[in-house]
């Protein structure tokens, strides 16, 4: 059986955690791609809230085999303390398997994440401080830590005794006062460790078994297409690839064992730090949505920009991703808006653009053009669980309408509509 891509199509936070929860409840296996634990994905299910930041969104349901891929970065002891948290609410962590090519997030990274954001003449990113870049960033230099070094002690220290004496100068370099002793930083880590070790396994391979053996192969991304980086808003993004060609690379997949990317599109738009955003609002009507849609980071909790939908972002998605099948989140949250607004162009020195521009110097300097749409009455809780229990037909005319607009707009059929948080909120659209 081929795989399926989960993957944000705006700057994350689209409600991927809750997708991929209602998709894993038909998969065997359930991957997380890229991304570290500045990551957070949000599953509310039969009354509790999950917040996961490194375990795939699979693993609140029920004997699945959840993995973290070689294309993820991993902050050892966020990952324990996750997993010891599932275990004291009654959720299983034994089917967790653990890419051996995964790189770990060591201390001097948090370290030098810190000096470089705050750093003299830096450019501000508005990153997280939990040390993904600089992890990225040694992966790429081949002096990550991978997890199949902790099979061999002896070659670990020798690394670490090479990678301290280059980090220990760069951070002093930064103003940095923290130094780092090779010996302890090996002991300490494969101390922590020891409870991953029996984890750690090749998991390309066992994917791939598993998709010839006719295994549901469910591939979940953290943050969002304009993240990406290389087609994100760069510099302000992520320091992976977010779109779905990172599946394949981050999780061992090859492209013609993948054959449904569904892309999940927010019903407005958000993002977090710095970076140009075309349809941010900042007047009453941005207010309204971020305290409407709660829009505060599951990882930090820093307030999220709103704006209006945007469709060349979503147009321009659909393409670096393949998407044949999009998920709206949160379209109940413009519930009670008289008029919507959606960007279907741009304007830049008094000529239209109609494509999302790739230099973002040009998108700093765009203003949309904006289709008004007309608004749907609020509706209470429970007209809301009515609805859902209809479907697709018990839906406002206009919220209808609006959902028609979208798919259109990015050629690509509806899989779900979501009304609201919990795993029950939604309206299964798919054959």
């Amino acid at each position: 059986m081929p795989a399926t891509v989960i993957v944000g199509t705006q700057w994350g936070d689209e409600g991927k955690g809750k997708v991929t929860d209602f998709y894993a409840s038909k998969a065997d296996y359930v991957v997380r791609f890229q991304g570290g634990n500045n990551a957070g994905h949000t599953i509310m299910a039969g009354g509790e809230v999950f917040k996961l930041h490194l375990i795939p969104s699979g693993i609140v349901q029920k004997n699945k085999t959840v993995v973290i891929g070689n294309g993820v970065v991993v902050d050892i002891d966020v990952l324990l303390n996750e997993m010891a948290e599932l275990e004291q609410r009654g959720f299983s962590t034994k089917n967790l398997l653990i890419s051996d090519k995964a790189n770990i997030i060591m201390p001097y990274h948090k370290v030098i994440d810190s000096l470089m954001e705050s750093g003299e003449g830096t450019i501000k990113i508005g990153t997280t401080g939990r040390g993904i870049g600089p992890c990225y960033s040694d992966k790429i230099s081949r002096l990550g830590v991978r997890f199949q070094d902790l099979n061999h002690p002896e070659f670990l220290s020798k690394r670490l005794a090479y990678i301290c004496r280059l980090k220990n100068r760069l951070i002093e370099s930064l103003g940095g006062k923290e130094r780092f002793d090779p010996m302890s930083m090996a002991d300490e880590l494969l101390k922590r460790s020891k409870p991953l070790v029996g984890r750690i396994t090749d998991t390309p391979l066992l994917l791939n078994q598993a998709l010839d053996q006719g295994k549901n192969v469910l591939l979940e991304g953290a943050q969002g297409t304009y993240l990406d980086i290389d087609h994100g808003t760069y510099p302000f993004v992520t320091s992976s690839n977010t779109t779905a060609g990172g599946a394949c690379t981050g999780a061992g997949v090859a492209p013609n064992r993948i054959d449904s990317i569904v892309g999940i599109v927010k019903a407005y738009t958000t993002r977090v730090g710095e970076g140009p955003f075309p349809t941010e609002l900042t007047d009453e009507v941005g207010r309204r949505i971020q305290d409407t849609g709660k829009e505060f980071g599951t990882t930090t909790n820093r307030p999220r920009r709103c704006g209006w939908l945007d469709m060349l972002v979503l147009r321009n998605a659909s393409r670096l991703s393949g998407i044949r099948s999009i998920a709206i989140t949160k379209i109940d949250v413009l519930s009670g808006l008289p008029e919507i607004k959606v960007a279907v162009a741009y304007k830049r020195q008094g000529k239209s653009i109609e494509e999302f521009p790739s230099d973002i110097h040009l998108l700093s300097e765009c203003t949309p053009v904006y289709r008004s749409i007309p608004g749907w009455p609020e509706h209470t809780k429970d007209q809301i669980v009515d609805m859902v229990r209809v479907g697709y037909d018990g839906l406002p005319k206009q919220m209808k309408e609006y959902i028609k607009f979208i798919a259109e707009g990015m050629k690509v059929k509806v899989d779900l509509v979501s009304l609201g948080p919990e795993r029950e909120m939604t309206i299964d659209l798919r054959a």
